[in-house]
């Protein structure tokens, strides 16, 4: 069941320990992939189990005591590939919407999900054009990082509490990540379509942008806010098609009132931009 589930968590773009959601939700996934034998390659199986996983880590339904939910997983979720009704955890891992703004560290497993769900989904690295595989992954040094990079927010006055959280964070390469810098869009945007030989150009860098779940002509006009705002309706969007659930952009978070602040996450975790993150950012 472990060895299956190293191969599930591969499949679902989570490559690293420190990027794992809920250490403790292997337990329940290792136990059915033991339980539902070879079914568990089957495509419909698959998508089953990629929905209840994503269904307990932005529903944050590992985030407290949850032997209790391990057994009901153990029980449910293979009568659900079998043909039985949705598992509880399927049943109740909502996405609150107030989320997404309060985000802005590895402490959050919805973090971490969002990081891996973008990847999963197709997101290319902007320099390359590359997917984010296993091996681009570790050969290229993906990690999050900012798109307004801080440097630039902290000296235009924004709000801290947006432009460190994940509405303003994506998957990249070390290397793409340098070039970026402190700068600007529409300055490192330049950079970036002028790269390779020939040039990326800008209609194939606007798709590569547009995978990370982002309107181009907001990033290219730096305007800040409204690209905020847009990114968060396309993230909410993204978790919906994975949890299976209809979300929406909160009322009050839209009126720039202060989100809840996150739940208490019981797993041992990494701070964001650890090692090289921004501080290699700001220094270039």
């Amino acid at each position: 069941g472990f060895r299956r589930a190293v191969r599930v968590l591969r499949q679902l773009h989570i490559f690293r320990a420190v990027d794992l959601p809920y250490q403790t939700q292997i337990v329940p996934l290792a136990a059915i992939l033991a339980v539902i034998g070879e079914r568990w390659e089957q495509a419909a199986a698959r998508a089953k189990l990629a929905r209840w996983y994503w269904c307990g880590v932005f529903g944050e339904l590992y985030s407290s005591a949850s032997e209790s939910r391990f057994a009901k997983d153990i029980i449910e979720v293979p009568a659900w590939i079998a043909g039985g009704g949705e598992p509880s955890t399927v049943t109740e891992g909502v996405f609150r919407i107030e989320r997404l703004r309060a985000m802005r560290t590895r402490l959050s497993a919805a973090y971490k999900g969002v990081h891996a769900l973008l990847m999963a989904e197709g997101a290319r690295d902007w320099r390359t054009g590359q997917p984010f595989n296993d091996t681009v992954f570790f050969d290229e040094d993906v990690d999050v990082h900012h798109i307004f990079p801080k440097k630039w927010c902290a000296t235009a006055g924004k709000d801290m509490r947006l432009y460190d959280s994940i509405l303003n964070k994506t998957p990249l390469s070390y290397r793409t990540n340098r070039i970026i810098g402190g700068h600007a869009p529409s300055i490192y945007l330049a950079k970036l379509e002028a790269e390779g030989s020939p040039p990326i150009g800008r209609t194939a860098l606007d798709a590569f942008l547009a995978e990370h779940q982002m309107d181009p002509a907001l990033l290219r006009a730096d305007d800040f806010e409204r690209f905020i705002a847009d990114r968060e309706k396309r993230l909410l969007a993204l978790i919906a098609r994975a949890t299976g659930h209809r979300v929406e952009s909160d009322p009050a978070a839209e009126e720039g009132e202060e989100p809840e602040d996150q739940p208490p996450d019981l797993e041992a975790a990494v701070p964001e931009d650890d090692v090289r993150g921004d501080d290699a950012q700001e220094a270039a």
